[in-house]
Order: structure tokens, then sequence, then C-alpha cells
């Protein structure tokens, strides 16, 4: 019954990141739009939301639970299972205006592509949450919750936020809704939760993997930061002065600084 109870916690834990996906389309119910230099700091804020909880966290907690290589070999995992991901979908590029033209079928569809965005970071809840229960935890709602995991909710919930305004905008230039703009939002992040119950389940019964896991989820995060978020940054900002280096950078700066402390509470 502990068990389950845990799983319901985990999933509830992805859910909270995937909500927090909406938030990013809030300010379109009180602005008509975003500027490229708003964009690109909120790319570069949250790629460096996602850099830092790799590195001071689930590196670092991999390292403590394994060895280098080990962790290294789960960070080269990561990033080949992304890349074998999207050369199988071969339209992985899907603009979220598709988003409410589409039937059932391509939903389907996109909804498969987003995993392959969106996955790597509900496995990075799911093996945080690995000493669910153990002792040296923090106490909520009943449960000795590790403060790994409390640490990876909170950086990608407020990651996902700057991800649900660049879904937003592109539906706001269709003339979507405030709240159907909410909902695709939220929409994107789904497959969370899932990954969270099943990198959970998975380093529960398999703990020797743990380290493996941790480098997981950390190798796929960072390639997706080198590889989409900041060229999605650079190209939005190319019509800005400088290319828009200096917002990205800033943005980025402003996401360091924000997670170090907390990785040290």
């Amino acid at each position: 019954m502990a068990f389950v109870e845990n799983i319901a916690l985990v999933f509830v834990a992805g859910f909270l990141t995937a909500l927090a996906t909406g938030l990013g389309a809030l300010p379109f119910f009180f602005f008509d739009a975003i500027s490229d230099r708003g964009n690109v700091v909120l790319w570069g804020f949250s790629s460096g939301i996602m850099v830092t909880a790799s590195l001071f966290g689930l590196v670092e907690e991999g390292l403590a639970e394994g060895t280098l290589r080990q962790v290294a070999v789960g960070m080269a995992v990561g990033v080949v299972l992304v890349v074998v991901a999207h050369e199988l979908l071969l339209d992985a590029d899907i603009d979220p205006r598709e988003y409410e033209e589409a039937d059932f079928k391509k939903l389907v569809l996109i909804l498969g592509i987003l995993t392959v965005h969106s996955f790597p970071e509900g496995i990075a809840v799911g093996v945080s949450f690995a000493d669910l229960g153990l002792e040296g935890g923090a106490q909520l709602l009943g449960f000795t919750v590790p403060l790994l995991a409390v640490f990876m909710t909170v950086a990608i919930s407020i990651h996902n936020v700057p991800e649900g305004t660049a879904i937003s905008i592109p539906l706001r230039a269709m003339g979507v809704s405030e709240w159907r703009m909410v909902w695709w939002a939220v929409f994107s992040s789904l497959p969370q939760p899932i990954g969270a119950v099943i990198a959970f389940t998975f380093v529960r019964i398999a703990r020797e993997f743990l380290p493996y896991g941790f480098g997981f989820a950390a190798g796929a995060m960072i390639y997706l930061v080198l590889t989409e978020f900041i060229p999605e940054a650079l190209d939005l900002g190319s019509e800005l002065p400088r290319g828009g280096k200096p917002e990205l950078l800033g943005g980025i700066g402003l996401g360091v600084l924000l997670m170090i402390p907390l990785a040290f509470i």
C-alpha cells in the first residue's frame, strides 16, 4: 500500500510540473504579445535552470550514489535516446499552431513528439524521489520527501513556465483564447508525470541503476538545452543587436543565480 501511495505522490509532483507550463500562458491574459527580447531572455532563463538542476542536482547526486563512469554512461544513453527518438519522429519540430487544427491521429503524433522533449524532465523528477520515505528528507503531507525531489520539482516547474510562454506565442497569433492556450501549454508537458512514475518505479526496484538514471536525465536535459533551447533563443534574437546574445546570457545568468542557492538548502 505504501508503494502505491508513493507512486501517487510522484505522479502528483510530475503533474504539478506539467500544470506549471500553463502558467506561461497567463501573461497573455494581460498583454497582447511578448517582445523578441523578452522571449530570448525567457529561453536563456529556462536554459540556466535546466543546466544548473542537471549539474548541481542530478549529476552531483549520481556521483554520490555511484561512480563517474556510471553517471557518464547514463548521460550518454540519455543523449543517444533523444537523438534516436528525433530520428524516428522525422517531423520532430511541431509548430503549436498545428495543435488547434489537428485531428485525433495528428494529436497522438504531436504528443509522441512532445514526449521526446518533456519525458526526460519527468524522469528527472522521478529519479529524484528515489529516497522517498527514507531518513534525511523533509516532512510533507505525511511523507518523508528527499530534498533533491523538492529541488528538482521546483526547478522543472520554473523551467516549464517559459516553455508555456513559447508555446502560447504562435497560438496567440492565431487568435486562440487565453484558456485554450493554458490547456495546450499543459498538454505539451503531460508526458512528465508519466515519465516521473516510470523512472521512480524503475529505480526503486533496481536501485543499482540509480546513478545511471541520474545521468540519463541530466544528459538528456543538457542535450536539449544545447541543441534546442539555445538555438531557438538565438534564432528569435537574430534581429536584435549582437544577435540577442546579451539577452540570452543574461537570462542564463538569472536562471543559474536562482537555482544555485536552492541547490544548497
